[in-house]
C-alpha cells in the first residue's frame, strides 16, 4: 500500500503555524463561553491550569518525537510503548476520533459565528449545513498538498493571532487595563468541581500540539523541531488566551459570557467597538476556525494511514484511487461532516475530552511503563502528567454525570465499541507476535 508521507516538507515556521492554527481555531472561538459556564469568573485561570497540565503531557509527546520522529507520531508511541495489541489501536484510534471531534467542534463554531453577521437565531439548522461546508473545503485544500497547506496555514496564522491580539487589546483598552472581570451577578464563582471540569474543557484548547508529533515525519530536522515546535505553539496559545479570557471577561457578566457560549468574543466586540467590531471578529472567527479545520484534517488523516500501515485498522479502497492517505482523508471528513451535522457543540466538546484524557493517560502509562529509560524521560513527570489528567477527567464526569448523562453515556459505549472492535481485529496478530512491547520498528 502506497503512502506519500514527505519528508521535510515541513518547516518549523509551517509546524508552528500548523499546531497553533488548530489550537486557537477550538480554544478560544468554541471554547471560551463553555469554560466561563463551568468556571465562572474564574475562567481565565482555567485556560492557565490547562496550559500547565498540557505542558506536562507536551513533556512525553517531545521525548518521544526527539527519538523516534514519524509521521504517525501517536500511533508510533503507543505501538512501541504496547505492541500490536488492543491497547495500541484503541488508543490510537481514541485519539484519531477526538481529532475528528475536534474537527466537527471548530467546523461548528465556524457556523455560529458566521450566522452572527446575519439575523438569524444562534439554533439555526445553517449552522450544521455551514460546518459540512467547511469541512469539504478542507478536504478539497488537503488534496492539493503539504505546500499548499504549509502556505495557507501560514498565512492565516498570523492574520488571526494578530486579529484576535487586536480585539483583546481593545476590549482591555476600553476597560483602563484593569484586567478585573465585570460586573456579575452572585454566585457566578462557580464550584471547585465546575472549575476543575472547566479545565478539562480547556484542555482541549491546547491539545493542536499532538498534530505537530503526528506530522513529525514530515518536519525538517524533526529531532530538534518538533519539541520547539510544539513548545512554542503552547506558548503563543497560552498568551493569546490568557489576553482574549480577560478581555472578554471585563467587558461580559459571566452570564452575559454563558448566554453567548457559542459566539462570546462576537458578543464581547459589540460594547468595545460596535457593529465595526463585531464584523471584524467574526471575520477572524471565520478565518481561525478555517484554518484549524484544515490542519486538524491535515494531521488525522496521516494518523489513520499510519495505523493503516502499521496493520493496526483493517483498510478498504471502496473503489477510491490514489493512495492510502487520500482514502483516510475521506473517511475523516465524512466522520467530522456527520458529527458536525448532528451534535452540538456542547455535547461535542464534551466527547472530545472524555476520548482525549483517557487516550493521553495511556500513552503517559506505556511511556513510563516501557520506553522511560529509552527516550530519557523522568519518571515523576510521566506521572504527574497522569494524575492531573485523571483529576480534571473525574471531575468533569461528574459534572456531565448530573448534567447529561447521555453524553457519558455515549462517550463509554463509543469506547467499549473501539476496544472490543480492536480485540477482535487484532487477536489473531496478538496471538501470532506475542507481546510486542519494547518494538523498535519506525
Amino acid at each position: 500500500m502506497e503512502t506519500s508521507y514527505q519528508k521535510g516538507s515541513l518547516t518549523l515556521l509551517g509546524t508552528i503555524a500548523m499546531g497553533t492554527g488548530v489550537m486557537i481555531g477550538a480554544g478560544i472561538f468554541a471554547l471560551t463561553g463553555q469554560v466561563a459556564e463551568l468556571a465562572g469568573a474564574l475562567f481565565p485561570l482555567a485556560f492557565l491550569l490547562a496550559a500547565i497540565i498540557s505542558g506536562f503531557s507536551a513533556y512525553t509527546y517531545i521525548k518521544m518525537s526527539n527519538k523516534y520522529p514519524s509521521a504517525g507520531g501517536i500511533a508510533m508511541i503507543l505501538r512501541k510503548s504496547y505492541g500490536e495489541t488492543t491497547v495500541t489501536g484503541a488508543a490510537a484510534l481514541l485519539m484519531a476520533f477526538s481529532m475528528i471531534i475536534n474537527e466537527s467542534l471548530v467546523a461548528r463554531t465556524f457556523g455560529t459565528y458566521t450566522l452572527q453577521l446575519f439575523d438569524t437565531g444562534q439554533d439555526s439548522a445553517l449552522v450544521p449545513v455551514l460546518a459540512v461546508g467547511l469541512i469539504i473545503v478542507a478536504f478539497l485544500v488537503n488534496i492539493a498538498g503539504n505546500k499548499v497547506i504549509g502556505s495557507v496555514s501560514k498565512i492565516t496564522a498570523v492574520i488571526k493571532i494578530g486579529g484576535i491580539l487586536i480585539f483583546a487589546l481593545a476590549a482591555l483598552w476600553a476597560a483602563g487595563f484593569s484586567f478585573q472581570p465585570a460586573q456579575s451577578e452572585a454566585g457566578s464563582a462557580g464550584s471547585a468541581d465546575g472549575f476543575l471540569a472547566a479545565v478539562a474543557l480547556g484542555i482541549l484548547a491546547y491539545k493542536g500540539f499532538t498534530t505537530i508529533t503526528n506530522s513529525g515525519g514530515e518536519v525538517v530536522d524533526p529531532k530538534k523541531n518538533v519539541g520547539r515546535a510544539i513548545m512554542i505553539s503552547l506558548a503563543i496559545c497560552l498568551i493569546v488566551y490568557m489576553l482574549v479570557a480577560f478581555a472578554v471577561g471585563s467587558t461580559l457578566t459571566v452570564p452575559e459570557i454563558v448566554e453567548a457560549r457559542d459566539y462570546s468574543l462576537a458578543e464581547a466586540a459589540r460594547p468595545v467597538i460596535g457593529q465595526y467590531g463585531l464584523w471584524f471578529t467574526v471575520g477572524i472567527a471565520i478565518i481561525a476556525t478555517a484554518s484549524g479545520v484544515l490542519a486538524s484534517i491535515f494531521a488525522v488523516s496521516r494518523m489513520l494511514a499510519m495505523l493503516t500501515d502499521m496493520k493496526l485498522i483493517p483498510h478498504s479502497h471502496f473503489g477510491m484511487p490514489g493512495s492510502i492517505q487520500k482514502h483516510t482523508l475521506v473517511y475523516t471528513v465524512v466522520a467530522a461532516g456527520l458529527l458536525a451535522a448532528f451534535f452540538d457543540l456542547s455535547r461535542i466538546a464534551a466527547l472530545g475530552a472524555i476520548f482525549y484524557l483517557i487516550m493521553d493517560v495511556i500513552i503517559h502509562w506505556g511511556v513510563y511503563r516501557h520506553l522511560r529509560d529509552d527516550v530519557g524521560a523522568r519518571g515523576w513527570v510521566l506521572l504527574t502528567a497522569i494524575a492531573l489528567d485523571l483529576i480534571v477527567l473525574g471531575a468533569f464526569l461528574v459534572m456531565k454525570a448530573g448534567s447529561d448523562p447521555l453524553i457519558i453515556a455515549i462517550a463509554l459505549g463509543g469506547i467499549a465499541l473501539i476496544f472490543g472492535f480492536e480485540k477482535l481485529y487484532l487477536g489473531p496478530i496478538r496471538d501470532r507476535q506475542g507481546d510486542g512491547a519494547h518494538d523498535t520498528h519506525t
